[in-house]
């Protein structure tokens, strides 16, 4: 049965909105709840309170309070995504562009505004663009990136591994990413402050966002030249020579939207996994005694607070029903990552641990879901074992209440995050490991089960195929040596 809605298209009357001293004062026209400003600081309260409302599929309010779904259910959310002939990400589609409701300026075109890439793509052309991108990601070499992942961490480590202290989102969870994907892509040489600094202002919608962007662009249309002209094997020169031959402005744009999305989605997910590590003492008991992996961690953490919690907009492209709620063609809906992981229905125990569940909405799902979601879980899941098999004594360096977020309607992303410890020598990353830690002791970092023919030293490299558990070792013993120079020579 499909239950009456709130119009999305302009019929309710603006004028019948809440009297003053109304529990609903402060709403937006038609008593819809907005999802800017004032009332919407907390986010993830206003997702519970129209859950409260309305079910599954709310009607709210943009800026500007522009008309909107906001989808809140697991399941609805899914149905949404996996059903392209009722559900499109082609923006030109929403009547609340066709109207000029959302006008030019609007604080959210960025996001809002169709681009020629194949998240905005459909059918055929998706397909060709969509292919070309999942085509060359399917080529990357994942055990040298790994290796690279673990080397990048050694590095960035090493950069504060002396003074003791460091805040872990400046100093590491913004930076790599960036190295991994600058490497990714075949352009190691530009990774650096600037380019990391560009990444994080675009997404802010500062007054140097548009500057920002262009420097982004500048560094990977030059990019697209340099391998269109003298191939790699590189991801970029893959994309170029894809059978699907996109001219140099398509490879460009995807190149931009692929870097971007992966850096900010890689970067919150470091940031939250080492957050909760270091203010949760269950969590971090459960990896200390081996109940729990850093993967299986990082999973977790994709369920309690996904690097992206919205995806705007999705748009119907006929006269629908979704939650129990008619959708008219050309309605926009938000895709709910972060209110559906937490839909009481899936989720009726929020404390309850989801490992070994990937049924997350994290990296969205259908024709559309994440094609680099396997490289984002390998720099966290590399990054994170190696930064705290390095300094296991690591400890946050504030009260947990005095941590700071800067928040969207996109994501949560953690300002910083202090953190003190023993000062440690610097690492040569390139050095071949000559013995196991024999200092370490059950109170000492380690995570995972002990695999019986493994001794780990200082991190310099990762495994050949997986990242090996670290485990403390008493003692060396006979064959270790060999064992180590086998492991590092990747045999």
């Amino acid at each position: 049965m499909v239950t009456e809605s709130h119009s999305l298209t302009g019929t309710d009357d603006p004028s019948l909105g809440p009297p003053p001293g109304c529990p609903a004062h402060g709403k937006g026209p038609g008593g819809l709840r907005r999802l800017y400003g004032p009332e919407a600081e907390d986010l993830g309260a206003v997702y519970e309170k129209l859950r409260a409302e309305h079910g599954a599929v709310a009607p709210a309010l943009l800026h500007e309070d522009v008309p909107i779904w906001v989808v809140l259910g697991h399941g609805e959310n899914m149905h949404m995504v996996r059903t392209p002939s009722q559900y499109s990400r082609d923006t030109r589609l929403w009547t609340a562009l066709q109207d000029g409701t959302v006008k030019p300026d609007h604080p959210l075109m960025p996001i809002i505004a169709w681009q020629p890439i194949c998240c905005h793509a459909e059918g055929d052309e998706h397909l060709r663009l969509r292919g070309a991108v999942t085509s060359a990601m399917s080529t990357i070499d994942h055990r040298g990136i790994r290796r690279h992942i673990n080397r990048a961490t050694q590095h960035l480590v090493n950069k504060f591994c002396e003074e003791g202290r460091a805040d872990l989102v400046a100093q590491f969870a913004e930076h790599l990413p960036m190295a991994v994907m600058c490497e990714i892509f075949g352009m190691p040489d530009e990774y650096n402050d600037r380019i990391v600094h560009a990444a994080r202002d675009m997404l802010k919608g500062t007054e140097t966002a548009i500057a920002s962007n262009a420097y982004i662009m500048d560094v990977l249309m030059r990019l697209t030249v340099r391998r269109r002209a003298d191939p790699k094997g590189d991801f970029t020169s893959r994309l170029i020579n894809d059978p699907a031959q996109l001219n140099d402005e398509e490879v460009g744009q995807h190149l931009r939207v692929v870097l971007i999305v992966a850096y900010e989605a890689t970067a919150n997910l470091l940031a939250n996994v080492l957050r909760v590590v270091l203010t949760d003492p269950g969590f971090r008991a459960q990896l200390n005694g081996g109940q729990m992996t850093v993967p299986q961690a990082v999973e977790q953490s994709l369920w309690d607070e996904p690097p992206f919690s919205t995806i705007l907009p999705y748009v119907a492209k006929q006269e629908t029903e979704l939650g129990g709620r008619r959708i008219r063609k050309g309605d926009g809906l938000i895709l709910g990552m972060e209110p559906g992981n937490v839909d009481p229905r899936v989720r009726p125990d929020l404390k309850a641990n989801m490992q070994g569940n990937r049924s997350h909405l994290a990296f969205s799902g259908g024709p559309h879901e994440c094609p680099g979601q396997d490289i984002g879980r390998a720099i966290a899941d590399v990054g994170v074992d190696a930064l705290l098999t390095r300094l296991p004594d690591v400890q946050l360096d504030c009260e947990e209440h005095e941590l700071r977020w800067r928040a969207s309607i996109s994501n949560r992303h953690l300002v910083e995050l202090p953190v003190h410890f023993a000062p440690k020598p610097q690492q040569d990353v390139k050095a071949r490991p000559a013995y196991a830690v024999p200092s370490q002791n059950p109170s000492d970092w380690q995570v995972g089960r002990p695999q019986p023919q493994t001794a780990v030293p200082e991190p310099a490299a990762p495994a050949p195929a997986q990242m090996p558990t670290p485990m403390p070792v008493p003692a060396p013993r006979p064959g270790v040596f060999r064992r180590l120079q086998r492991w590092w020579r990747g045999m």
